[in-house]
């Protein structure tokens, strides 16, 4: 089998092609750059994909575009994310349409900010779309991933939580770096976001790849799948787990306000602070064994990794 992958460098991709490397599976990384470089396959900003990339390949897993969660959403970066993540997914789609040999199987990225902010409310791959930035994003690249449907190719989406890795470069909460976020808590000055109620939801990186490798594997698969853990957390559940694993307090909350003025106050709010309690129904219904289904065993695994 021949899998080509968008977004292979990244972590979820880089990641995922070691496991699919250990399986035996062939691996063709679609690599972002100038078409003047002859290693490179496509541009998403630039509208350009060279010709005849998918034919005879099995299962595409596009993972590429611009980070959702670094750096402060100015008006350069909102383009930035959508010239790379919205053109990228058309001009994505439109290859497949003019490929002969199409693959069998799309599986693409999407986000838990597809639900937008939600409070309390329990949140299942059935629950209506929500509103803002993120939310607009997701939608917008669901509804032009399912014209694979209209090509004849399985589509699996994947709403990735909070992704709990390995401290080097991870992310926490959206934007927080693991090393910026583990240094107040080594200093006993850990603490919650915002109010802390916030729910929180998360996933092993070891569960998101696996989660990725039986979408591309497993054919009764299709449609959305909630990418994150079956326990329900809060934020603060989570910093006390941290200060738990770590064996320091965890009582000084972040404010608002300081979050505010990190990353400007809609992306604070759409993120960091944003409530959703999104549970993963159909992963559990199908029998979806997770490898870290509690938030203890993930930290302590992520320690351990790094």
């Amino acid at each position: 089998m021949q899998i080509a992958i968008t977004g292979s460098s990244g972590t979820i991709g880089s990641a995922l092609t070691a496991k699919f490397n250990e399986s035996g599976y062939r691996i063709k990384k679609i690599k972002y750059g100038s078409s003047a470089d002859d290693s490179v396959q496509w541009n998403p900003e630039l509208n350009w994909i060279r010709d005849g990339l998918f034919e005879d390949v099995d299962s595409v897993v596009h993972l590429g575009g611009a980070s959702l969660s670094q750096g402060r959403w100015s008006q350069s970066y909102r383009k930035s994310i959508v010239e790379s993540r919205i053109n990228g997914i058309r001009l994505l789609i439109d290859a497949l349409s003019r490929t002969e040999n199409r693959p069998k199987t799309l599986v693409t990225w999407s986000a838990v900010g597809y639900y937008g902010i939600r409070g309390e409310e329990k949140l299942t791959e059935e629950s209506e779309r929500g509103s803002g930035f993120l939310s607009d994003i997701c939608v917008e690249h669901e509804l032009i991933a399912e014209k694979a449907l209209e090509l004849g190719i399985r589509l699996v989406t994947i709403r990735s939580g909070v992704v709990v890795r390995s401290l080097l470069g991870a992310p926490l909460i959206g934007q927080l770096s693991y090393p910026t976020a583990l240094t107040p808590f080594k200093l006993g000055l850990g603490g919650p976001l915002g109010n802390g109620k916030s729910f929180f939801p998360w996933i092993s990186l070891d569960d998101l790849v696996k989660i990725y490798e039986q979408a591309v594997l497993n054919s009764d698969m299709s449609g959305a799948y909630n990418a994150v853990a079956p326990q329900e957390i809060t934020n603060s559940d989570f910093t006390k787990a941290l200060g738990r694993v770590l064996n320091r307090p965890a009582f000084f909350p972040v404010p608002s306000f300081l979050l505010y003025l990190m990353f400007g106050k809609e992306k604070a709010q759409q993120t960091a602070l944003a409530s959703q309690r999104v549970i993963p129904q159909r992963l559990v219904y199908e029998g979806f064994e997770f490898l870290h289904p509690e938030i203890d065993s993930a930290l302590h695994a992520m320690l351990k990794n790094s």
